[in-house]
């Protein structure tokens, strides 16, 4: 055999053993992942461009930001529902009228009215005769004419015949008839027709008108118009569960509408339970609404400051960017001169500061101003 012909097997025979011992090797070590950050280093002209600060620990008072609507204040305001039955003759109030209790709204032409008289006639004649009844029991029990049990059935008549005169009067009192009117069917006089009315049953504005003339309502269903005290209203912030913890009752807030206008508040409540498409919780502040500048639904942006002041790291807002993931980081100094691009948890705004939870410790510096020059840097 010739010398090229011994040299193929035993290449083979190495290119096989390769193969083998590679095949068994561990695999080298992913430097990358376990490697520090990049370091950006920059020029000593460069350095006179940003401005750093050391980051300490210290004492705050939170300020828990968010955004709300405005709503009526729920026990200054009411939805006014007829309590009787038939077609509306005349509208006595418009939007925007102030009232105050009792206030006739509009009237019915109802024949409910006309059976509330009468049921108030009858029980009226019905105590008239049971009160003479007993009257004569009482005067034949005194001479032995009749038995005991009758005078007392004949009392328990006319009482019960008053009840029902008394019941009569608060049915025709339901159905909105004057003070007035209901006196005089008491003494017996003539009462002209007279249309049931729809009343206001507490003070405040007229804000919603839902009828018309001759629209045909129904007792106790049909909603005719709403009243609400508007000296204070209702805002509804919703509040993330990361800030939940620094709200609670009675704290101060601060509301401010798209034209900065601000009206003092308090926090009267915080809901129990957390939205599960937002994750945010309701919490309702009660607003002084000075000048009724506060209408409902508007959005308007919520200021809660927290009672209690906490301890911990802030950083001024320009000291935190966003990556292209919308996640914030700081720029942080690094011992060998370079900065650090380091992801961290922003919690509260506190003034013109962030409250960070996570991502820097004490002592460390970082980039206060000329963060976005680094931040341009470093994608060169």
């Amino acid at each position: 055999m010739s010398t090229n012909g011994r040299a193929i097997p035993l290449l083979l025979c190495a290119a096989v053993a390769a193969s083998a011992c590679s095949a068994h090797a561990p695999a080298p070590a992913d430097t990358h992942s376990s490697a520090a950050p990049p370091s950006i280093t920059l020029t000593d002209a460069q350095r006179q461009r940003i401005h750093m600060e050391t980051v300490d620990s210290t004492h705050y008072t939170p300020t828990i930001t968010a955004t709300g609507t405005v709503a009526f204040n729920g026990d200054r305001s009411t939805p006014v529902l007829s309590a009787i039955s038939g077609p509306v003759s005349r509208i006595l109030v418009t939007t925007g009228t102030r009232v105050v209790r009792g206030t006739p709204l509009a009237e019915v032409a109802s024949p409910d009215f006309a059976t509330a008289v009468a049921a108030y006639e009858k029980a009226q004649t019905a105590l008239r005769n049971a009160a003479r009844i007993a009257t004569l029991d009482a005067q034949l029990f005194t001479n032995d004419a009749i038995a005991r049990s009758e005078v007392d059935q004949a009392r328990a008549d006319s009482a019960s015949a008053h009840a029902d005169r008394e019941a009569a009067v608060e049915q025709m009192v339901s159905l909105g008839v004057d003070s007035s009117a209901i006196d005089a069917i008491r003494e017996g006089k003539p009462v002209p027709p007279t249309a049931a009315m729809i009343r206001a049953p507490i003070a405040g504005i007229v804000v919603e008108k839902l009828i018309n003339p001759g629209q045909l309502i129904a007792g106790g269903t049909t909603q005719c118009f709403t009243i609400a005290d508007l000296s204070t209203v209702w805002v509804m912030a919703n509040i993330f569960e990361s800030d939940l913890a620094a709200v609670a009752p009675d704290e101060r807030a601060v509301v401010t509408t798209a034209a900065a206008d601000t009206f003092p508040g308090r926090v009267a409540y915080v809901g129990a339970l957390v939205d599960p498409a937002t994750r945010a919780t309701s919490v309702r502040v009660v607003v002084e609404n000075h000048r009724d500048l506060l209408k409902r639904d508007m959005y308007v942006d919520v200021a809660i400051q927290a009672a209690h002041p906490r301890a911990g790291l802030l950083v001024p807002v320009s000291a935190v960017l966003r990556d292209d993931d919308n996640l914030p980081f700081a720029f942080v100094a690094r011992p060998d001169g370079g900065f650090e691009r380091r992801h961290v948890t922003v919690g509260s705004r506190v003034g013109d500061r962030y409250e960070i939870s996570g991502g820097l410790a004490a002592r460390e510096r970082i980039v206060t101003d000329g963060a976005l020059f680094l931040q341009f840097a470093s994608s060169q």
